[in-house]
């Protein structure tokens, strides 16, 4: 069968452009994370050395504060030092230049070195496509912002690897194509497939609901045709690139025993969203949300899901949601969480017993449903991903800086209403509870007004990456799982790391670069609201000195040393702090 890769966007002047932004973001958070050591050449100019000297990069750049290296693309050239002969700038032989440097040993290096051709082809594809400026983008529907993100996460330079994907599954299945797909569906044998639900989920009303009784009808009439028992089977969401690329042939055998029965396609189209494996229902908005595993390699993650780990999921939403609707600080801030409701997995017994449980063959056929933030809404609100925040579009204007002029606001009280919606909840949870998220742009959505202006946050993907701290709260049996023992040092990172360093350094560098706020006033506005929560809760002054938002400096936990070091298992989520990567420390901008 011919199939036609989309290879038109891969230019020499589109490469070239991808390349030297890349090469800006490796110079600014390689130096960031203190792998690359600039020498000061006066006057805002600087240069970074190959391995072997016989190299230079020379480029401007400010730094601003937490260590953050604005550096200016247009102003980088690569230079021999001996003759001083400009050379042209090649991303990939900037990594095997400065290999020994970073630290990319022999194994990883190749994989990277993929990684980062990916991401170009991305940006390469991405620039290619007609882009809304950011104003259109602060007025735009969900969808339109969410598949108008061209960045991916801020802190990582390979941050768009989707090993796996070929030319043509990459515009058919990355989200940024925006390319509506239908869902394959799997019947699974009960014996070897487990469906988990929350409180008032029922798998019958919930697969109704989702898919219509016309579907559950045909999906059931084809087990019958088979002779099979309707009754011994659980029907699984699957992604079309799993079901092609790996089920249809790692799990052969499964297939061929009639363990997993293909029943087909659902009816509704479906959005990938940021994060690749999870779908939004275009057909009906208001369903929910569904989650697939995806066997790629993503910014140091196989992307599966496990089966084992996903069956506690509906239970520790259903924890944290209480927590939530009980606690009066948090309801008054208006913080929600869509529900990661339920789940279904499949053992493969086989490879379970050949494999530990990091195993990528233990993550191949899991899916979870979550729920939509759109019946939730009330008139004039419209939600937004809050990584759109860090959008900046072609011309170098911010989403943040449209949606400030749209609202009205002063920049100031725009961010206090944002603050209070985001950042005052996730302290409150921090001290009260010693519960910590990963609060990151792709995992927030912004609820806004018709103005523009922030009136709430609702936080997401819940039961992989929040944790419990306090070894002494009494958590039920199945929710158990999230209590972590950080060592004391870490325990203030998920607030400084995740939310400080991760998310507000590069929301005050585009404001102050783009003029609308400067990073000092910024960073007087985040001390203002984490006093204001202090003085309101003087029951947790203990806490407060004990883990203090105003210490002077804390520690430096990396982002990208983590994934040189281990790009197909950057972390083991059941042990976070085993993984933690730390460089120093960093000058706390609110002390």
């Amino acid at each position: 069968m011919k199939r036609d890769v989309p290879v038109a966007h891969l230019t020499p002047v589109a490469w070239a452009a991808a390349g030297r932004s890349l090469i800006a973001k490796a110079l600014s958070e390689f130096t960031h994370e203190r792998l690359f050591v600039p020498q000061d050449l006066g006057e805002g100019r600087y240069r970074v050395l190959s391995d072997d000297a016989s190299v230079a990069y020379h480029y401007k750049a400010r730094v601003l504060a937490l260590n953050h290296w604005q550096v200016d693309a247009s102003s980088i050239s690569r230079q021999r030092t001996n003759d001083n002969t400009e050379l042209p700038l090649d991303p990939l032989e900037f990594f095997c230049e400065t290999r020994a440097t970073l630290g990319l040993s022999d194994q990883v290096l190749p994989v990277y070195l993929e990684e980062i051709s990916s991401t170009l082809a991305s940006s390469c594809y991405k620039a290619a496509r007609p882009a809304l400026t950011a104003d259109q983008l602060a007025k735009a529907d969900f969808q339109a912002i969410e598949t108008g993100m061209s960045e991916g996460h801020p802190c990582f330079v390979a941050n768009n690897g989707r090993l796996g994907f070929g030319g043509d599954e990459y515009a058919a299945y990355a989200p940024e194509a925006g390319h509506p797909l239908r869902l394959v569906w799997l019947a699974a044998r009960r014996d070897r497939s487990a469906f988990t639900a929350g409180v008032g989920v029922d798998y019958e009303t919930l697969l109704r609901d989702e898919l219509g009784e016309a579907t559950v009808e045909r999906f059931r009439s084809t087990l019958r045709q088979r002779g099979l028992d309707t009754d011994d089977y659980l029907f699984m969401p699957v992604h079309p690139w799993q079901w092609h690329n790996k089920l249809s042939v790692t799990f052969a055998a499964e297939i061929a025993r009639e363990h997993l029965v293909y029943v087909g396609e659902g009816d509704d189209e479906y959005l990938a969203q940021q994060s690749i494996r999870t779908f939004f229902n275009i057909t009906n908005p208001t369903k929910h949300y569904v989650k697939t595993s995806l066997s790629v390699i993503n910014m140091g993650f196989m992307r599966g899901l496990s089966a084992a780990y996903m069956a506690a999921t509906p239970a520790i939403n259903d924890w944290l949601a209480e927590l939530i609707e009980e606690d009066e600080l948090l309801r008054d801030t208006g913080l929600t969480i869509i529900r990661e409701l339920a789940t279904t997995g499949y053992r493969h017994l086989e490879f379970e017993a050949a494999t530990d449980r990091f195993s990528p063959y233990r993550k191949m056929l899991a899916a979870l449903w979550r729920e939509s933030p759109v019946p939730s809404l009330g008139d004039g609100e419209r939600p937004a991903t809050m990584a759109s925040l860090l959008h900046v579009d072609r011309e170098g204007k911010s989403v943040v800086g449209a949606l400030i002029a749209q609202s009205g606001l002063s920049p100031a009280a725009w961010l206090r209403r944002y603050l209070r919606a985001y950042l005052k909840p996730l302290l409150h949870c921090y001290y009260a509870y010693e519960l910590a998220f990963m609060p990151h742009g792709e995992n927030v959505i912004l609820v806004l007004d018709a103005h523009g202006a922030v009136s709430r946050v609702i936080f997401k993907d819940i039961a992989e990456e929040i944790i419990v701290m306090d070894q002494d709260r009494e958590l039920p049996p199945e929710v158990e799982r999230i209590r972590v023992d950080l060592p004391e040092l870490h325990k203030i990172l998920p607030i400084f790391t995740d939310v400080f360093d991760g998310f507000f350094r590069f929301l005050s560098a585009i404001l102050d670069t783009e003029g609308v706020l400067e990073e000092e006033a910024f960073w007087q506005l985040v001390a203002e609201c984490v006093t204001d929560y202090q003085q309101s809760m003087p029951r947790l002054k203990e806490q407060f000195e004990k883990y203090d938002m105003f210490a002077p400096e804390f520690p430096l936990s990396c982002h990208n040393r983590l994934q040189i070091r281990d790009n197909k298992q950057m972390v083991d989520l059941l042990d976070p702090s085993s993984s933690v990567q730390l460089a120093g420390t960093l000058r706390n901008p609110i002390a």
